[in-house]
């Protein structure tokens, strides 16, 4: 009874100071908000069915029902998710010439989006798990990579990635926000949103950083180290056709493994060198929309 006095107390005390954000998007220049329009329309609409597509050839094709394109099919649903937290709300934005988002709003599109990016952080390590077992263990790979296994996988990958969301979300509670509410940015992204705090942020900021270390370095850890013992295991085949065929089964998973984590990287680096309030949101477009929309493309 105590926490949830605290969590209405927190919501309450922050709610009494603001009631929206203003999301002030890729530029103030009304002269390109209509290419900006089609532009992500199309991005979105090529996302949705592209991966659309996948779920149903992996859900009606038996031939397709192997871990690889199990996990594969769940990629693609989470592609889905994260692109229709973030799009649509800017497409209505730019249709009715407003930035505001509520309170309430912005706080579920951060906890979203933060629970499918990292179920798609999982996702990825666990089709490199995948690919070890195929080329490192392929005798054994029906006895490892058991349907069992399998849902276990993506059920504690989704499991992991909400507590992580939530945690921060309910972290987020405990900020108070003034004055200064524009956010340079199309959606409601979680640094972005504490930057604005005009309370003490060292707690979500410590935070951050030990849950991206542990969240999304652990993953990456483990899909490194798995591909290092497959291009082990790869150099030691005798044929040259084995090879090929080895390496051909993991090209698709590493072109979406460089798409997701090369872009993210990518658009952390540059905000860092450069001081533009616009360069995270332009950025942001090659990790929230890029990837989930060249997923399929990659895996076809």
């Amino acid at each position: 009874m105590l926490s949830i006095s605290l969590f209405n107390n927190m919501k309450a005390r922050n709610m009494s100071l603001f009631s929206e954000f203003l999301l002030l998007g890729l530029t103030d220049d009304l002269a390109l908000q209509p290419l900006i329009f089609n532009l992500f329309l199309f991005m979105y609409l090529v996302t949705i069915l592209g991966n659309l597509l996948i779920i149903l050839a992996v859900s009606s094709d038996s031939h397709l029902h192997t871990p690889m394109y199990f996990f594969l099919s769940n990629l693609s649903l989470a592609d889905i998710c994260i692109s229709t937290t973030t799009i649509p709300q800017m497409l209505e934005d730019i249709q009715r010439k407003r930035k505001a988002i509520s309170y309430t709003g912005c706080l579920s599109q951060v906890c979203f989006v933060l629970i499918f990016a990292g179920l798609e952080n999982f996702l990825l390590t666990a089709m490199a798990y995948d690919r070890y077992a195929a080329i490192c263990h392929p005798l054994r790979y029906t006895a490892i990579m058991n349907p069992c296994l399998c849902v276990m996988l993506v059920l504690f990958s989704f499991s992991i990635s909400t507590v992580d969301a939530l945690l921060h979300s309910l972290m987020m509670l405990r900020l108070s926000f003034c004055t200064d509410l524009e956010i340079p940015h199309f959606f409601c992204e979680l640094d972005q949103v504490i930057m604005l705090a005009c309370s003490d942020t060292l707690i979500n900021i410590i935070l951050i950083y030990v849950t991206a270390g542990i969240f999304a370095g652990v993953p990456l850890f483990g899909i490194i180290f798995s591909y290092i013992h497959i291009v082990s295991s790869v150099l030691q085949m005798p044929s040259s056709g084995g090879m090929y065929k080895a390496f051909s089964t993991c090209g698709s998973h590493l072109s979406v493994v460089f798409l997701f984590y090369g872009t993210i990287f990518g658009v952390y680096i540059s905000s860092a060198v450069t001081d533009s309030h616009r360069n995270p949101a332009a950025g942001s477009v090659l990790y929230s929309m890029v990837p989930q929309m060249l997923n399929h493309l990659s895996t076809a």
